[in-house]
Order: structure tokens, then C-alpha cells, then sequence
């Protein structure tokens, strides 16, 4: 699916993995839904933008956020053009 839609948007997979990298996603997945628990979705928003900057800044890598952030939007349309 990610690379279908590296194609269709002309992004470069070389330098952003795409590849399942997480030893245990399932677990990361429920620990991102716990600290969203019990917060307005105000609150929700801001802990989003505040992992969002943290993992950004550990990238530490301009190019490879660039490619990631063409890919999400690209999803994102893709997405709204199924719906």
C-alpha cells in the first residue's frame, strides 16, 4: 500500500523506512490510546502536536521528515478520495 502511493505522489522511499519497525506495535498502539484517555479532544490535539514535535526532533533529519510528512498527506488524500 505505501508504495503505491510513493508512486502516485513521485516520493522517494530511500532515505524514510515504510517498513514495520516496531517490536511490538500492538503495544505501542494501546499505550498511545491510555495517555490519550480521559483528555478533552483539546487535550488529545496537544499531546499529538507535543509527540509529534518530540519524535520529529529525534529524527533529527530534515529530508527524511519531509518525505514522511509528503507520504502521510498522501495517504490522507488517498484516503479521502475512497471515502
Amino acid at each position: 500500500e505505501y508504495n503505491l502511493l510513493l508512486m502516485i505522489s513521485g516520493v522517494s522511499a530511500r532515505e524514510t523506512n515504510l517498513s514495520p519497525n516496531l517490536n511490538n506495535p500492538d503495544a505501542v498502539y494501546a499505550d498511545l490510546i491510555a495517555a490519550h484517555k480521559g483528555r478533552s479532544p483539546e487535550d488529545s490535539a496537544a499531546l499529538n502536536a507535543r509527540l509529534l514535535l518530540i519524535l520529529m526532533n529525534h529524527v533529527g533529519n530534515r529530508q527524511i521528515l519531509t518525505e514522511a510528512l509528503s507520504v502521510a498527506a498522501s495517504q490522507s488524500a488517498a484516503i479521502a478520495q475512497t471515502s
